[in-house]
Formats: C-alpha cells, structure tokens, sequence
C-alpha cells in the first residue's frame, strides 16, 4: 500500500533559488545505491509535502512519489527521475569555480540534479495552477534505474497502463543534457553472459584453454559489430560492444572455467532476433554441439533472462541474456518538445536550444514503448561527469533548469488543448 504523508497547503511564496539549493544539497547528501534508497526516498517525501505537493507517498516499488492537481485531471504529466546511484563517496560541499558555485557529490549529475530539478519547478508551478488547468503533475524519484532492472521505472508504467489509470499525456525523463538541451532518444541494451567448462589439462597439451572460449566470442562479437557498423558514422546508429568482465577458475571436480560479461549498446534498426540466431550458430560450431541448437526466437523480454546451455564433446557451455531494453526515440516536432524550447528562449533569449541522442540507456527505454506518448529527458549537468569520481553541478545551471522546466509546464496546457502535444 502505498504510504500517505499529510496533505499541507501550499506556500504564497514559492521555492526560491537559496531553498531549491538546500532541497539538493540535501538529496545529494543521503546515500542511495540502487536497491538501497529507502531513506532518500522517505526524506524527499517529506520534502516534497513541505513543499505543498497534495499527495506524496512511497509507492509499491519504493518510488518517492509527489503529486499537484485532480487526481482524476483531464491531463497527467509525469515527471520521471531517478533517486537511485552507482557506487562512490565524493564530499558533499560546494565550491567556488570559474563559473560560480559548483555542488559536489554522487548524484548530483545523475541523476538527482535533475530530479531536485522537477520537484522545485512542479512546486514553484503549485497546487493552484494545476487545479486552474485540469493538469495532474506526478514526480517521481524512481529507484533502482542504475541496477539495470528499472523497478521503479516498470511500476510506473504499470500504473498509468491505460486501464488501471491513464496513458499520460507527456513525459521528461530526469538526466543530465545541460539546461538548454532535451535529449530526445537513448540506444538499446543487451547483456549477455557466458559461462564455459572443460576437464582440467596441462598447457602443452594440444586443446586450447578454457579461456579461449571467452576471447573467441568477443573477438566474434567485435567482428559482428564491425561488419554491422560499416559506413555509419554516428556513434547513436553504431551497435557498441564492451568486455565489462572476465574470470578463470578451476573447480573442485577438476575443471577449469571462464565466466564472461559482454554489454551492447544497440541502435534503433538494429535487429536482436538476428543477433540471437547468429549467437547460437556461433556458440554450437565452437563447441562442436551435436545435438540441435535450442530455439531461441528473441532475447528476453525486459526484466527476464533467457539461457540456453550447450554441450560439445570438451566444452560445455552456456549463454545468458538479460536486460534487454529496445532503443528509443521520440519525435522531434511536437508540443511537448516546443514548449521547452520556448521556455529555454524564454529564459535566457541569447540561448540556442539544442537536441542530442544519448549512447547510453534511461528509463525512457522503459516507459517509452509502454506509452507511445511525447517524450524527452531534461535536466542540468554534463553527463560526461556520470559515475566519475569528479561528479558535480553548476549551481547556476541548476536553478535555470528550474525556471526553464516551470516555464515549460506552464507552457504546455495551452499546447495539450490546441494540439493534443502531438
């Protein structure tokens, strides 16, 4: 169930820049590592009832989640961030730089700068507003969008699945772009693990070892992308392969072993039934397999993992692929997309408004293809500091982040009615 906080009205003041800072020091301050963001997720729940949210709450997955306006509003407008980080123990502090006041500490890129992000501009945009509009803001602090499993993200597009409630009408994703750009697509993902045997044998003998079995595959797979990538030049249209892990061991019946991790980054024409097929044909010519080759039509769907064992006349071994996010892209011409760039002309009208496609992946992956509504990702920072021990923000990025999201949400009631966003 979820768990209801007080609903406390709103402040004539809204969140000013000194508050919308303490509202992120503070965030940052709280340690969250994917699967551990109960407390964050507590603390930002509270904040977000001070801040006048009429209804926030830590829902079934963990999510802190804030909500303004009718519950049953002819419009919702989701507000998707992550509250959830990889590993790292940076100071929190700020500091003096060049270019002002920079906070540092893991997270404040990726993602809670943008999260702190939406929840100081929903709060800044007030109950009132979203009553006057018939919109509903929900804000979400999603957990565990770093662990690769994107629980959070897959409760809330669960939730608004049409029936139990409504498809929204537009969504922003919460990573970093830099204040005056939307991020409109991020490429796909594959894991794929394997796992190999073989008896135990000296190494002047004449079979090759166990390990070989791990080069060979990725020496396949860099081929495979070589031939793919031929002729596009774009990294975003690039399938992009990487060694994440490899391991030898010998057991305790005597046989040697290598494990392997191997991630890809998958474009959007890419087609992963064929590179499943090609996989299999692969492993069973390299293990000499005499019985058939398991049908294995698609890699798994997302959250799911699909394994298929092998077993040649020396090697025995098995494939596993998990984590599979389709690519996604949303549409570059719409009311959502023009609306914030308005709102970043708005801000500052000296600014040229930018577009980019992340390599990466987000939960945009995940709630994209469940509802086929507009969508980007927005939010302040430089996504090249994510996961680095120098992770940081601009203070003054940050709060025009602030003002250009307020500014788009006030934009787009207008653009929701004559257009539909679309």
């Amino acid at each position: 169930m979820r768990q209801q906080s007080p609903v406390t009205q709103p402040s004539n003041h809204p969140i000013n820049r000194s508050a919308a800072v303490e509202l992120l020091r503070g965030l940052v301050a709280i340690p969250s590592l994917s699967t551990q963001e109960a407390a964050a997720c507590a603390w930002l729940v509270e904040q977000m009832t001070g801040l006048g949210y009429e209804r926030a709450y830590v829902d079934e997955a963990g999510n802190a989640v804030g909500e303004l306006g009718p519950a049953d509003a002819t419009q919702t407008i989701v507000l998707l961030g992550h509250i959830d980080t990889v590993p790292g123990n940076i100071l929190v502090r700020i500091e003096e730089a060049a270019d002002g006041p920079v906070l540092y500490g893991r997270g404040s890129v990726d993602a809670k700068g943008p999260l702190a992000t939406f929840v100081a501009a929903a709060a800044r945009v007030g109950m009132a507003w979203a009553h006057a509009h018939q919109v509903r803001l929900v804000v979400v602090g999603a957990v565990e969008e770093e662990a690769a499993t994107s629980k959070g993200a897959r409760q809330i597009a669960a939730r608004f699945n049409g029936e139990a409630e409504p498809i929204p009408a537009a969504c922003v994703i919460g990573e970093p772009s830099h204040w005056r750009r939307v991020t409109l697509g991020y490429k796909g993902r594959l894991l794929l693990e394997l796992e190999a045997a073989q008896p135990m044998a000296h190494t002047a003998g004449p079979d090759a070892g166990v390990a070989t079995v791990a080069v060979d595959l990725w020496n396949w797979i860099v081929a495979y992308a070589g031939n793919f990538n031929r002729g596009r030049d774009k990294a975003f249209d690039q399938l992009s392969p990487s060694l994440r892990a490899i391991h030898t061991s010998t057991d305790a019946a005597m046989n040697e072993r290598v494990t392997a991790a191997i991630g890809l980054r998958l474009p959007p024409d890419f087609d992963p039934e064929a590179f499943v097929r090609d996989l299999l044909d692969w492993a069973a010519e390299r293990t000499g397999a005499q019985s058939p080759v398991p049908s294995l039509q698609s890699p798994p769907p997302p959250g799911a993992q699909t394994t298929v064992d092998l077993a040649g006349p020396l090697t025995r071994l098995t494939l596993r692929l998990h984590a599979h996010e389709r690519p996604w892209r949303g549409e570059r011409n719409n009311g959502l997309v023009r609306s914030f760039l308005a709102a970043i002309r708005a801000v500052d009208p000296e600014a040229r408004p930018g577009f980019v496609v992340k390599t990466g992946t987000s939960d945009m992956n995940v709630v994209g293809p469940a509802w086929g509504c507009p969508i980007l990702a927005y939010g302040p920072g430089d996504s090249a500091l994510d996961h680095t021990p120098n992770e940081h923000l601009s203070l003054d990025e940050y709060w025009r982040a602030v003002l250009v999201l307020e500014e788009a949400l006030h934009n787009l009631p207008q653009t929701l009615n004559s257009t539909g966003l679309r």
